[in-house]
């Protein structure tokens, strides 16, 4: 499991499961009524809790933005962007984003999805032929316990709504023991200097790890995913983010790869001892390869990111640009793995308990099992990234916060406290 939180990143909603401090201190904050307001004072302990965690030696730095009815109501950075240099934190540092990569490869797949290029109903094998061989691995034990994999068919094609749901049977091989899981890791799927079209290729080659259609399956789907999108554009991933989403939104410093030698002074790193920053190993955005990896590849700073969750907080539009129409917004944050879906969960869902998974973004559907729930409102969006970022949409409260930094080793702990902090300071 280790391995796995340090590379693609997963969703805080596991951590968040655990009992935060009420918003009146003992009956918990969630669905707090709307139209609240931040107390300063105790927004205040944010700072407090930030500068306690420098000072042990157990991050480098971070920034925080809180964001309400278009304008900062907390906007502090804290450290340095790494040990080594001591350059202070500011909007402009850049951060391995992990898995919020996925959110941003969400949102311009739906883009295209509202273009007619494909439907949610499309087999993935209209665009990648390979994939209508996929065969699903079964796991079968024989008397004396020992485990071997029985490949059958799928009972149907994986579909692009199976891609952006995660239920598409594609897996990662860095987290649990499945027979499968193992087939990813010994597949040596990263190996050499590949695209997203070779990728794909290896990834068809590998069996899904259960029924298309049955199980909340973190994995590879968003690159799938971003591969069909470049064969239905017949362009390049990046070419596609850029031109519809970072122009439009004048995010300059996202992208996959940092190559100005002045950016990279700007990238932000985890303390030397977390030395297995899996993300930064397999993904060095300093050093450019072919694969524009969707899933967890992309990097960004707080002056980039805030458009792009303003545009979320909006449902779709930034500054006067429609950047997804308002049904294709709700298509987006509309859960499709709640009851009478026929999604299982298990273990490893990581949009966590209370919340449910849209077209690729976790969108909050009841308080949970927790007592008190986790704070927070129905509809909230989230997602995070194993490097440690983090964001909440709170559209009932017109408010979005941001948390960015290099700590995998300290990202839930730090993700589960920052939120409680927040919705403590929030007042009717």
């Amino acid at each position: 499991m280790r391995s796995f939180r340090w590379w693609c990143g997963v969703a805080a909603g596991a951590a968040l499961l655990a009992a935060s401090p009420a918003y009146t201190h003992t009956e918990g904050t969630f669905e707090i009524p709307a139209g609240a307001h931040f107390n300063q004072e105790k927004l205040a302990r944010i700072g407090e809790f930030f500068r306690e965690e420098i000072a042990s030696g157990k991050i480098p730095g971070a920034i925080v933005l809180i964001q309400q009815h278009g304008k900062p109501v907390y906007h502090e950075a804290f450290g340095v962007q790494d040990v080594v240099s001591k350059t202070p934190i500011t909007d402009q540092t850049i951060f391995r984003l992990a898995s919020m990569s996925k959110s941003i490869t969400a949102v311009a797949s739906m883009q295209l999805l509202e273009q007619g290029k494909y439907k949610l109903d499309d087999p993935v094998s209209k665009y990648i032929p390979s994939f209508a061989d996929v065969k699903v691995g079964v796991e079968k034990k024989a008397e004396d316990g020992t485990k071997t994999l029985e490949l059958v068919p799928p009972n149907r094609p994986i579909t692009i709504l199976d891609l952006m749901t995660h239920t598409s049977g594609i897996t990662y091989g860095f987290y649990g023991d499945s027979l499968v899981r193992k087939a990813y890791r010994d597949a040596n799927i990263y190996g050499g200097d590949f695209d997203l079209a070779e990728f794909a290729e290896r990834i068809a080659k590998l069996p899904l790890h259960n029924q298309p259609g049955a199980l909340w399956q973190y994995g590879h789907s968003t690159d799938i995913l971003a591969r069909v999108m470049e064969i239905v554009t017949g362009e390049k991933l990046s070419t596609i983010e850029r031109k519809n989403l970072f122009e439009p939104l004048g995010m300059k410093d996202t992208g996959f790869f940092v190559t100005d030698p002045e950016k990279v002074k700007l990238m932000a790193e985890p303390m030397p001892n977390d030395s297995d920053f899996h993300v930064g190993r397999v993904n060095d955005p300093t050093k450019v390869k072919k694969w524009e990896s969707a899933s967890g590849g992309m990097v960004s700073t707080m002056a980039d990111y805030a458009h792009f969750a303003q545009m979320l907080l909006n449902g779709g539009t930034y500054e006067g640009k429609t950047i997804l129409k308002p049904e294709t917004f709700k298509e987006l944050t509309t859960d499709r793995v709640g009851p009478g879906s026929g999604v299982a969960r298990d273990n490893f869902y990581f949009p966590g308990d209370g919340f449910g998974f849209g077209l690729g973004i976790a969108v909050r559907t009841d308080p949970g099992n927790a007592k008190p729930p986790p704070p927070g409102d129905l509809g909230e969006l989230k997602w995070d990234g194993a490097s440690g970022c983090y964001y909440v949409i709170d559209r009932k409260q017109d408010m979005f916060f941001i948390l960015l930094e290099q700590s995998p080793s300290q990202r839930q702990p730090i993700q589960v406290k920052l939120k409680q902090l927040i919705y403590e300071a929030l007042e009717n």
